[in-house]
């Protein structure tokens, strides 16, 4: 008997519990209703910052309402917030309970790649979005303006990948061209200068066998004064000077000898 009633107690307890826990979601749950309905309201009357602050309360008493995350999304992405409306849009694709909820997130998924010119990620989610409603006219003609541009974006890829790859191609051919002509330019150089001096030097070695030169140069040699020597010429005009010098001074003395001397006498032997 005491075993049955301590059976007893634990089952009431378990739903005891269980009771109150289900009451705590069904509280969550109001509470996260009332901020989506407050949400909406600022959403309508455009205040979309106020409105975001709505929807991440109910988020935040409820993860998986997946109402509030198609709304987070959409007041994200009408403050122009597309990365982050993204973020709660794919959210929403995985709570969304029924496929035209879903098929709507992936549409909005694609409309927000639209808006960050990421074109084939467009695509791909209005391509989701038709498999979930292959009806919707609407997704279908955002997909073909959506595959549109992000043809053209290939093809201008494409366009600017070529351009410059050309571009580098030319400034590759232009620094070998660069390159080869300041090889040709020292090559030449090098040989100008080896020409130059090969000149040069067959120069004073035919001017070293000439005698004819080597006559020239020792002439050239005697006439061209030396410091502390005279020149022939002014030696010359020294010799001149001092024969001359020398000429008047035996003259003075053949003077003076002449008046000196005696006249001479026959001896008397």
């Amino acid at each position: 008997m005491k075993r049955i009633t301590q059976i007893l107690i634990i089952v009431f307890a378990f739903f005891c519990n269980n009771i109150s826990a289900q009451q705590d979601t069904l509280k969550l749950k109001r509470e996260a209703r009332s901020f989506l309905r407050e949400g909406n309201k600022l959403y309508n009357k455009q205040q979309f910052d106020e409105a975001s602050i709505a929807y991440r309360k109910a988020l935040g008493k409820n993860t998986k309402y997946d109402k509030a995350s198609y709304n987070y999304g959409n007041a994200l992405y009408q403050g122009k917030n597309y990365k982050d409306a993204v973020s709660q849009y794919e959210l929403a694709t995985k709570t969304a309970k029924t496929k035209a909820e879903k098929a709507e997130a992936f549409h909005n998924i694609g409309n927000a790649m639209m808006e960050q010119k990421q074109y084939q990620q467009a695509v791909d989610a209005y391509k989701n979005a038709l498999r979930n409603n292959p009806n919707d006219d609407e997704t279908r003609y955002n997909l073909a303006v959506a595959q549109q541009k992000a043809e053209k974006e290939k093809q201008q890829n494409k366009s600017d990948k070529n351009k410059d790859k050309k571009n580098q191609q030319n400034k590759d051919q232009k620094k070998d061209q660069d390159q080869k002509n300041k090889d040709q330019n020292k090559d030449k150089k090098e040989g100008d200068d080896k020409d130059q001096k090969k000149n040069q030097d067959q120069k004073n070695k035919d001017d070293k066998q000439d005698p004819k030169n080597d006559q020239k140069n020792k002439d050239k040699q005697k006439q061209k004064p030396q410091p502390g020597k005279m020149s022939p010429e002014q030696m010359k005009q020294l010799l001149e000077s001092l024969n001359n010098e020398e000429k008047k001074t035996q003259k003075k003395m053949n003077v003076k000898k002449s008046k000196g001397r005696k006249i001479k006498q026959e001896k008397d032997w």
